[in-house]
């Protein structure tokens, strides 16, 4: 059997049997023995490989084996990466016919409505994935209304959308995050600086063109090397985020809390947190509903189970 198909030549071959069978033969002695005048180079080849030492030693058959068959695996593993270069190709042939433009490996989109028609065209071709990096979840007064996202996610679409704690300070964020959250938009809570992004398919990505200047539109990417090292990014801060009932508690809902099962009565539970009992049993009725209990002695349980007691 020849050891051609694990990427040795006819030379390197015989060389490599050749001193197998003679351990630590001069050079001019085995060049003479196959009639070889290249030997200088093909052994050379050989300790490239790292199948010869340098006292022209053979790496023993199992060892050379086993070797010659992981590079063998890591020249397919970087072919077929090559290979699926071409689905981007693709990707980029299918956008030029579809919107009769050149498409670019980066490129200026000047406003938000652009961007938004774009990702949708993208999103309604492949509902495979969306990553969505914001500084709030919700940047517009308007209802929850979004047919056309809401059918991307019912045909399948993963959508993970992450955004800044600071948000949460804002009382419409909230529902509108669980809203979304409840038809499978997944979103998490990141105390780490964050900027505008989205990612579709680990294909192409949107980031601001200038964060400081909130309507020079945004960059269009498409280079792979780029959206992969964004991608990682996402991934990375979407595992050291939070899930929205994860979050650790405010200062005053600790305090509601703990007066909650130190007192007898709102009453004497409000006077100690030094607020109004209207005011006390209204963070009461919000902690209930975070935890998702239906009577005050659920809570308490389900506070001592996240560790907030």
């Amino acid at each position: 059997m020849s050891l051609n198909s694990l990427g040795l030549t006819a030379d390197q071959e015989r060389l490599y049997r050749y001193l197998l069978r003679i351990p630590q033969p001069d050079l001019p002695t085995a060049r003479a023995d196959l009639a070889m005048p290249e030997a200088s180079a093909v052994l050379a080849e050989l300790r490239a490989l790292g199948l010869v030492d340098e006292a022209m030693t053979a790496m023993p058959p199992a060892a050379a084996i086993d070797l010659l068959v992981r590079q063998r695996i890591d020249q397919a593993l970087r072919q077929l990466a090559d290979l699926s270069l071409a689905w981007d190709v693709l990707t980029e042939l299918s956008e030029e016919h579809r919107s009769g433009r050149s498409v670019q490996m980066i490129e200026h989109v000047p406003d938000g409505p652009t961007v938004t028609q774009r990702l949708r065209a993208h999103l309604a071709a492949d509902p495979s994935e969306f990553r969505h990096m914001k500084i709030r979840p919700r940047n517009v007064i308007a209802d929850f209304e979004d047919r056309p996202f809401k059918r991307l996610l019912a045909a399948g679409l993963h959508s993970r959308s992450l955004f800044s704690t600071d948000a949460l300070t804002d009382p419409d964020q909230e529902p509108y995050v669980r809203y979304w959250q409840a038809l499978g938009d997944l979103h998490r809570v990141t105390t780490e600086p964050i900027r505008h992004m989205a990612i579709v398919n680990r294909t192409v990505a949107y980031v601001q063109a200038d964060p400081t200047q909130p309507n020079a539109g945004a960059l269009q990417i498409r280079q792979p090397g780029i959206v992969t090292m964004l991608t990682d990014v996402f991934d990375s801060m979407w595992a050291r985020a939070r899930d929205l009932d994860d979050l650790p508690l405010s200062s005053v809902e600790q305090h509601v809390l703990h007066a909650l099962t130190r007192h007898d009565t709102d009453e004497t539970a409000a006077r100690s947190t030094g607020m109004s009992v209207r005011k006390f049993r209204a963070h009461v009725a919000d902690l209930m509903a975070c935890l998702g209990a239906a009577t005050r002695f659920q809570a308490a349980l389900r506070a001592k189970e996240r560790g907030w007691l």
